[in-house]
């Protein structure tokens, strides 16, 4: 694939009448072929850089907090469902685990479809699927028919998020783009407290007698309302030589992540049958076959689903290797404090979800003084972010400790604020880190590995802290099992602070 700046992204006008003029500081420099003074054959051919507006980057990061906020929504949730539904706690996993396993399956793949058929398209067509499923999660009738709409939406997400961030690598430059990516870090870290936030609050409210369908169906509206934003407001980009879908590494790919993430999230619910003792042995198998397919096809000349030489570029290796355990922490913290508050603590829907108002505030503060921080201070701000999360999970253990069981929201307020101010420092500047150096031809799939690797280490987390909570719940109780979950989250923090030491020093 060339990867000359000029070749790097077809554009088509968006569907609004008129667009903001392009500044020297928004519009990317004309380089190549891009700028060659031959007149192009026609007004209709001629490519004009796009330029996303401040309504279509809003647009965008709705669009990319709609599936981030459903992956959590369900959590203060489920013991409705289950009282609904009589679903059971395997059932109930499988709700969670059918959305994220086939969300983290689909987000490359998803990727790869807006770089060959247009990026606002694929916009569009996720948004379309994802109301439409939502729509359908929410009217279901009983527990199987809820975990087969759950798989669906997240099948709808994954062809829907991967778009935001390539629209905003082709479509922003310099200063805008750091704002972007910015905005987008902290929409992906907020939006997953807010899911249990909003969660709460809609179970609690009980619209219309609707309970937990309301999780569900408050998506369809507002899909409808960012279906027909993006539609005037978002540009069309894509790749301008589209390559055909790898089959082979597609298939290897959902079966590495299906034998991995499947039996962890639903073994322990469903007893650790055979099955899932096969499926592990299955994994390093089929991680070893789809990496040895990947190499194959691009020393053939081929285009890969993941391109192993995508992987050897420094900001993206290094921060991948410290996203992992990042959102392994964070996901499997956001399952168990939703747990723990209204099991151990007694609190209702509302309360557990206001409970971490604080952290999504922190967290959105900070990801907005991250690009300031980050120009002056490079990678000591994600260094001072690891080690400001850290003391926020030892406050919020010594909190648990010394006031359990009688533990107020206002008493949680100071550690959940801390806590969250350290994840904004983090998790946005990872993002930009990420992108940093990736080319705008690989914008795509560039953005569907690295919210792939962001989903499934969020699903990880869920399933290893998660299940080291819920194992020593009847031998130990509640608040011990939060604390073990805690210091084992301050552990995997300790190990993400050395890591940010192999990140650039500054971004480019």
């Amino acid at each position: 694939m060339s990867t000359t700046p000029a070749q790097t992204t077809t554009t088509k006008a968006p569907a609004a009448p008129t667009a903001a003029p392009a500044t020297p500081e928004t519009a990317p420099p004309p380089s190549g072929a891009a700028s060659a003074a031959t007149p192009a054959p026609g007004p209709r051919q001629h490519r004009t850089p796009p330029l996303l507006t401040p309504l279509g980057l809003l647009t965008v990061l709705l669009g990319a907090a709609l599936p981030l906020i459903d992956f959590f929504i369900v959590n203060v949730a489920l013991p409705t469902i289950d009282a609904d539904l009589r679903a059971g706690p395997a059932m109930l996993e499988m709700v969670v685990a059918g959305y994220g396993v086939a969300y983290a399956m689909l987000l490359v793949l998803g990727g790869r479809l807006g770089d060959m058929v247009g990026r606002r398209r694929l916009f569009l067509w996720g948004l379309a699927a994802f109301g439409v499923t939502s729509l359908a999660c929410g009217l279901a009738p009983d527990a199987w028919t809820l975990v087969a709409a759950r798989i669906a939406q997240g099948a709808a997400s994954a062809l829907l998020l991967p778009q935001v961030l390539a629209t905003i690598q082709a479509t922003t430059t310099g200063k805008r783009r750091a704002r972007a990516l910015s905005l987008y870090g902290g929409t992906a870290g907020v939006s997953s407290a807010v899911g249990q936030v909003l969660g709460g609050l809609l179970v609690s409210v009980d619209l219309a007698g609707t309970g937990w369908r309301a999780v569900f169906l408050v998506n369809v509206p507002i899909a409808a309302a960012a279906w027909l934003l993006a539609a005037r407001t978002v540009p069309e980009t894509r790749a301008p030589h589209p390559t055909r879908v790898d089959v082979p590494g597609t298939a290897l790919l959902a079966a590495t992540l299906i034998t991995l993430l499947l039996p962890l999230t639903e073994g322990r619910a469903a007893g650790w049958p055979l099955w899932s003792w096969i499926l592990l042995a299955v994994f390093p198998v089929a991680a070893t076959a789809f990496v040895r397919v990947e190499r194959r096809a691009e020393r053939a000349g081929r285009t890969p689903l993941v391109p192993p030489s995508l992987l050897r570029i420094p900001s993206v290796n290094s921060g991948l290797t410290m996203i992992v355990p990042f959102t392994l922490g964070f996901g499997g913290f956001m399952f168990v404090i939703a747990v723990a508050l209204q099991n151990g603590l007694h609190y209702g829907p509302f309360t557990a979800g206001l409970s971490l108002a604080p952290l999504c505030l922190t967290f959105f503060v900070a990801s907005l003084a991250g690009p300031r921080l980050v120009l002056r201070f490079g990678r000591r701000v994600v260094l001072a972010g690891s080690m400001i999360q850290g003391t926020g999970l030892i406050l919020l253990a010594l909190t648990v400790y010394a006031g359990w069981p009688g533990i107020s929201v206002a008493a949680l307020a100071p550690s959940m604020a801390v806590l969250g101010f350290g994840q904004g420092m983090v998790l946005p500047v990872l993002l930009r880190i990420v992108l940093s150096e990736l080319p705008a031809a690989q914008a795509g799939v560039g953005g569907g590995v690295m919210v792939t690797t962001q989903q499934s280490g969020m699903a990880l987390g869920v399933a290893t802290l998660g299940t080291l909570f819920l194992s020593l719940l009847p031998s130990v109780g509640i608040r011990d099992a939060l604390l073990a979950a805690l210091l084992t989250q301050l552990a995997i923090v300790a190990g993400t602070t050395l890591l940010a030491l192999r990140l650039p020093r500054t971004l480019r």
